[in-house]
């Protein structure tokens, strides 16, 4: 009867020694997965912010530069230039024109509350605002501020610190000077006030300190604006706002850096939480066209952690249930049978694995999507940006040199024909690229569309090389040769015909030509054959077909393929050149696939630059005419 009674005994002990061992690994297990969750997440939502930082930090830098590029145009404009010689920079005609740019400046920007000229007495002459109290401080005298002597002294454009406006407000001032173009005198200066809450505010939260706010600094560290009110305008190294954070050493040290002009995060813990502040400098033009070496504003994203991780604490908290509950469940079957508890042990381990390598997978997929879509907006926004910017600053000279124009022009100054020519050449590309984004959408979104008929494929090359070298500026500028071997050798007897959209065709060559031309040193040679071929070998593609195919080559001698984007390089974003979007190889794929061909490219034998070559299909009703 003892034995029995002790072989319970151990059972019932192994059984409690089994459970309480599995309730351990399982918190131990789903404690280690949670971390890895949470440490990816924060990995995640560090990299997005450092992006989001930048892209805001560019984008104020954008707006302040408009306001200054507006400024200028007045500064340098007949009428205050005039105004500046009788020393008034007064009259109707100065007023209407900076009235028509804070109008102007309200519609694109909205950003400053007013436009000021002041003389060089520091007395302010003309102000135009939609608030009737900053219009009743003409002939004020602020002779006394800083930003005021400092445009008077340096003579160029001065970004202002954080100051009081003569009504509370905390603003900026952006100055741009008045110089006498004949004498080369001061004569005061244009200036735009920017109320610093009402211009950040834009860009995301600054009131709520609780959840992801901005925060910006002018280059002394004087706090611009804040979530916490009682802060702005207050220094960040001042003992006031110091006994705020705690004199935490690691926030001092980010904001010394940002400060210095670079970027940069942290993570820090001071008395209402942890938080993940990153930043970066607002690196401003000072309308010369250089970039200020200190940069005079710098902004940051203040995020606390427990946001961070509050979008997946619900996740979680399901997940401990659903595994809790099996736990319950196989720790009731071991109780029974001590073999079905050290089975479902396995099982609970396997499971465990599997959802942090399906988590794992998911967040790699997140990371991939998230990584392309950065690139596309990050290339897009820059592109669109930097022609667009040109296109306004050069219209906005032109409105005030036009009466001017034809003298110039006769006197043997082309500033204003060159001004023009810059306008039509960034307009050009402005639509090149809006034209080659909705191309990829309508690739990507299946809905490319072929209006196909009968075209003389050898016409369609030479209207291609005709167009390329009368309106590439590169290939004019390089001394670039571009010929068509099938007209050079006078073998005008083989015209091939395929069945194909002529537009979409046109397009693809130009994309494959313009490649070469972007990547052929001066005087080279671009060469473009056309053949008949049955199957097509090369080092990256075995293309065997029974039909018969028209054969395109381009042929260059520039520097070739790099081997890092060799096996992308028909891919959307795949390029090493310092302009383009590295969308036109990827246009030119889809439009020859989409016609039933083929697309390579490859180094040429002699390492001296690359050829690129496709094929479209000649269908039953195409093919070679023998003339």
């Amino acid at each position: 009867m003892k034995f029995p009674k002790r072989l319970i005994e151990i059972g019932i002990i192994s059984v409690v020694l089994i459970v309480s061992l599995s309730y351990g690994l399982y918190f131990f297990l789903q404690g280690l997965t949670e971390d890895s969750i949470k440490e990816n997440l924060f990995e995640q939502q560090r990299q997005r912010q450092l992006d989001t930082n930048k892209a805001i930090s560019q984008h104020v830098a954008s707006d302040i530069d408009s306001i200054l590029s507006r400024l200028k145009v007045v500064a340098n404009s007949e009428y205050v230039q005039e105004g500046g010689l009788t020393a008034n920079l007064t009259g109707s005609n100065i007023e209407q024109l900076l009235e028509e740019m804070y109008n102007e400046n309200k519609q694109l920007v909205g950003t400053a509350d007013n436009f000021i000229i002041v003389d060089k007495n520091g007395i302010i002459k003309v102000i135009t605002s939609d608030k009737e109290y900053q219009k009743s401080l003409v002939g004020a005298d602020i002779s006394n501020r800083e930003f005021v002597n400092q445009t008077k002294l340096t003579q160029k454009p001065v970004f202002s610190t954080g100051l009081v406006s003569l009504n509370g407000t905390y603003r900026i001032v952006i100055t741009y000077p008045v110089i006498n173009r004949e004498t080369g005198q001061y004569q005061g200066f244009v200036g735009a006030g920017i109320p610093t809450l009402d211009f950040f505010e834009r860009f995301g939260n600054v009131y709520d300190i609780k959840s992801q706010y901005l925060a910006a600094l002018d280059k002394n560290a004087t706090q611009l604006v804040h979530s916490n009110p009682r802060l702005i305008g207050e220094n960040f190294f001042g003992e006031y706002t110091q006994n705020f954070t705690k004199h935490n050493r690691d926030l001092n040290d980010l904001m010394k850096k940002v400060l210095s002009g670079d970027s940069g995060d942290v993570v820090y813990t001071i008395g209402s939480g942890e938080r993940l502040t990153t930043g970066f400098p607002i690196s401003i033009n000072n309308g010369l066209g250089n970039a200020t070496h200190m940069p005079p504003y710098v902004i940051f994203i203040v995020t606390p952690t427990s946001q961070i991780y509050s979008n997946i604490e619900s996740i979680l908290f399901t997940q401990r249930i659903e595994t809790f509950s099996l736990l319950a469940i196989s720790t009731a079957a071991a109780i029974i049978l001590i073999i079905f508890l050290v089975k479902w042990s396995r099982n609970l381990d396997t499971e465990v694995k599997n959802r942090t390598r399906e988590l794992g997978s998911a967040y790699e997929q997140l990371k991939s999507h998230e990584r392309m879509q950065h690139d596309f907006i990050n290339v897009a926004a820059h592109e669109l940006r930097t022609p667009t910017q040109s296109i306004l600053g050069y219209t906005e000279l032109l409105e005030n040199e036009c009466n001017l124009i034809q003298g110039r022009l006769n006197d043997g100054d082309h500033s204003t024909q060159d001004s023009i020519e810059a306008l039509k050449r960034n307009a050009i590309r402005l639509k090149n690229l809006t034209n080659d984004i909705l191309d990829v959408s309508s690739i990507e979104g299946g809905t490319l569309k072929l209006n196909k008929e009968k075209i003389n494929l050898n016409e369609k090359i030479r209207n291609v090389v005709k167009d390329i070298s009368n309106t590439n500026p590169q290939a004019t500028e390089k001394g670039l040769t571009i010929e068509f071997l099938t007209d050079k050798n006078n073998d005008n007897d083989n015209e091939y015909y395929v069945n194909a959209d002529k537009s979409r065709v046109f397009q693809a060559l130009s994309n494959l030509i313009n490649n070469a031309v972007k990547f052929t040193g001066n005087n080279g040679t671009i060469s473009i054959s056309l053949d008949k071929a049955k199957s097509i070998s090369s080092d990256n593609y075995n293309i065997k077909e029974e039909n018969e195919y028209a054969l395109v080559r381009i042929k260059d001698n520039g520097r070739g393929i790099h081997p890092d984007i060799q096996s992308r390089l028909f891919s959307k974003f795949a390029t090493k050149s310092d302009i383009g979007t590295g969308l036109g190889l990827f246009i030119a794929r889809s439009i020859v696939e989409a016609h039933g061909g083929r697309i390579w490219a490859e180094n040429n034998p002699n390492r001296r630059g690359a050829t690129f070559a496709f094929t479209l299909p000649l269908g039953a009703n195409t093919g070679i005419a023998n003339n």
